[in-house]
């Protein structure tokens, strides 16, 4: 006899603390997402009409300045609109919305998790549906900690979590439908039109954000924010709303050149920006200079500033010219979407693979941008001292490491056709070839022993040594060449460009020029010594440089040395830390100028 077990009821799944959670993802969320989160909302509402046309403004919520003398934040939408018992469902539930909620669409927690926390004071929802006003307001309670929507008394008497508006509160912009929230910020005197602090453009910070936040707006709906509204209304040059046009509209206006660029999962969009004066177009309200993104959906993820630009730019190869070039990769495929708070994207689960999508565009480098660096690097000092370095390092080259084998039929050595196979460990009771004595074990020092070590070969292919040319490159830069930008390399000696072998050398950095400057005064009366100066003050900190790139470069294989470790030696700090010590160097350069330009002459 069988006995058929039938499965049993499932007790749903529960949050306790909804207070404590929603506090805890809104750590998570950067400062201004509740700007992207309620924009989309918006838009999605307006989409949700026949003509998915309407309008949506950032403002000042008026009523309240006019009444009780505070500036508050508003975003105001002409879409569907909800009436009280529909913004309780939707409002006052964390995972709730009024579209349907997949992976890749609306999660119903955006504006929840990213505004809420950030109001505690409250959010207030006021909503025309059919022409009948109503109002929430969603707050955390200050005596249970706990978010939902506050009891409020009608005109009638009784208490309802909603209640209706009359006309008289309505927005401009609201017809017969419509949405607007304030953000009521964490107290009841909180100037929520202040940027929050860090926020870039403080005072266009609105404008900025969904500038920067939104690659192009759908057609039919206009997205206004205002800017300067301390100033007197009716100043309009100062005191106004402006468009928001998102980055496409800017880039496409200001570009020399434009194109994409087909990878292996992902279409690189890229242009090169005219040569503006600073300010001259945008005034902070759009990011204007070069940067690079993730493009998903209309939206821009992981937007790069500032030196976190140039870095990403010289990771795509752009090496000179970088603050003119901006380049946005949208990733193609089923399995992408973003993090909750909606900062990533993710493909698959993983962050977007940055680095492969980096080498596939410098290996396919548009001839156009080849154009623009080597126009650029042209106005660039390029005095060439790498023979002469080279000539004095060939003394040490031993120290190096350099040594290499290629294949060669006539060569004299045997090498395996992978020089790199047992990762850079020697066969113990090896020559310096790799090949064993008598007696020899087989072990590889420093890496964890193999069985099949003991069966190695002395077979191979004819070879010859050959030195592939690891010495690198250098170029000098600085803010007046234009090759420098504002920030990058500030009061740094030097970067390492690690796939170019490029050391670019900051010529602004005061440890140079405080060199420059002391053995200039020694040969003050020497007629044109200081062309001669700069020169060998230049080469020997080259020298210096160049040294620490080859002899960190030699530690990668090795057994405690991966190759982030290696990176970090070779970072702008410690390249800084290269050049600080100066005595060994002055005495050269003391030496070099005595050759060239005699002695120094002892005043009297």
């Amino acid at each position: 006899m069988s006995t058929t077990l039938k499965p049993g009821n499932t007790l749903a799944l529960k949050v306790a603390n909804t207070g404590f959670m929603l506090d805890r993802l809104g750590m998570d969320c950067d400062d201004l997402q509740f700007l992207r989160e309620l924009t989309k909302n918006s838009i999605e509402a307006i989409q949700r009409l026949s003509d998915t046309k309407g309008e949506i403004v950032w403002d000042v919520d008026w009523l309240n300045h006019e009444l009780l003398g505070v500036y508050r934040l508003s975003i105001t939408d002409t879409g569907t609109g909800m009436d009280g018992e529909e913004m309780v469902k939707y409002i006052n539930q964390l995972s709730s919305s009024s579209v349907i909620q997949s992976h890749v669409t609306n999660y119903g927690v955006g504006a929840k998790i990213s505004a809420a926390t950030r109001n505690p004071a409250g959010l207030q929802y006021i909503s025309w549906k059919n022409g009948v006003g109503t109002i929430i307001n969603l707050w955390k309670d200050p005596k249970t900690g706990e978010y939902g929507l506050q009891q409020m008394v009608r005109p009638d008497g009784t208490f309802g979590y909603w209640a209706y508006l009359t006309d008289e509160a309505k927005p401009n912009q609201v017809g017969t439908h419509g949405t607007k929230v304030v953000l009521m910020g964490r107290s009841e005197d909180h100037n929520t039109m202040d940027a929050p602090p860090g926020a870039p453009s403080p005072s266009r910070w609105v404008t900025r954000y969904l500038n920067t936040r939104f690659y192009d707006i759908p057609e039919g709906i206009t997205i206004k924010a205002r800017e300067g509204w301390t100033f007197d209304r009716s100043d309009k040059d100062r005191n106004l709303l402006r468009t928001i046009t998102g980055q496409k509209r800017y880039l496409d206006g200001h570009a020399t050149y434009k194109g994409s660029l087909s990878l292996q999962s992902a279409v690189a969009y890229w242009w090169i920006l005219k040569q503006e004066p600073a300010l001259t177009q945008n005034s902070g309200f759009i990011a204007s200079s070069g940067h690079t993104a993730a493009l998903w959906q209309g939206e821009l993820y992981e937007s790069t500033s500032g030196r976190s630009s140039t870095a990403a730019l010289q990771g795509f190869g752009v090496v000179f010219g970088y603050n003119r070039v901006v380049i946005y990769v949208e990733p193609v495929g089923d399995e992408i979407t973003t993090n909750t708070a909606r900062t990533n994207l993710l493909i698959a689960g993983r962050p977007c693979p940055w680095a492969d999508w980096q080498d596939e565009f410098r290996a396919n480098m548009p001839k156009e941008i080849i154009a623009l660096m080597e126009d650029v690097a042209s106005t660039s000092e390029k005095t060439d001292h790498s023979d002469s370095i080279r000539d004095r390092l060939k003394q040490v080259e031993d120290l190096f490491n350099l040594s290499r084998y290629r294949p060669s039929e006539s060569g004299t050595v045997l090498v395996d056709g992978e020089t790199t196979a047992l990762s850079g460990g020697q066969v113990e009771g090896a020559d310096k070839h790799g090949r064993k004595s008598a007696g020899s074990t087989g072990k590889v020092a420093g890496k964890v022993p193999s069985a099949y070590a003991l069966f190695l070969s002395d077979k191979g292919v004819p070879g010859q040594p050959t030195k592939p040319d690891v010495f690198p490159r250098i170029r000098w830069i600085s803010l007046a060449e234009g090759t420098r930008n504002q920030g990058d390399l500030e009061d740094r000696a030097a970067k390492y460009l690690k796939k170019e072998n490029l050391i670019l050398v900051n010529s602004d950095f005061r440890i140079f020029k405080d060199m420059i400057t002391r053995w200039s005064a020694q040969f003050a009366s020497t007629p044109g010594a200081s062309g001669t100066v700069n020169e060998v003050v230049r080469e020997w900190f080259e020298q210096s440089l160049v040294e620490v790139v080859l002899s960190a470069n030699a530690l990668r294989g090795s057994q405690h040395w991966t190759d982030d470790k290696i990176d970090e030696l070779l970072s702008e700090e410690g390249l800084t830390a290269a050049v600080l010590p100066r005595y060994h160097i002055d005495f050269s350069i003391k030496r070099s100028l005595g050759s060239k330009l005699g002695a120094v002459k002892k005043s009297a």
